[in-house]
């Protein structure tokens, strides 16, 4: 996290870190992912110096999430699936695309 970032904003970084380890993400990506995310926000509140473009006219970060959080027209993502085939022993996981995935783990 940036110098002076606020306590909402370290409590933030920590638990997009966290939700993304627990979907079975390697701790260097969720790091990069929390801290990605973490300064979109920033930049759209006007919390930092320089915003680019896509941060500010893209759609919010919890607005993107809340389409991929399973409850969208897709459903879950496929680390989403990945994760918890893993998490369930499903054999040959690795060699699954997210159709085979959902039926494998009987998310039709």
């Amino acid at each position: 996290m940036p110098a002076g970032s606020s306590p909402k904003r370290e409590r933030q970084y920590e638990h997009i870190k966290e939700s993304a380890e627990q979907r079975g993400v390697s701790e260097k990506r969720a790091e990069e992912i929390a801290a990605r995310t973490v300064n979109k926000e920033r930049a759209r509140a006007g919390e930092s110096r320089t915003a680019s473009r896509s941060s500010l006219d893209d759609m919010s970060s919890g607005r993107r999430g809340g389409l991929r959080s399973g409850h969208g027209a897709q459903g879950p993502t496929y680390d989403q699936l990945y994760a918890e085939a893993r998490r369930r022993g499903v054999d040959g996981r690795s060699h699954m695309n997210k159709a085979e995935l959902k039926r494998a783990l009987g998310e039709n």
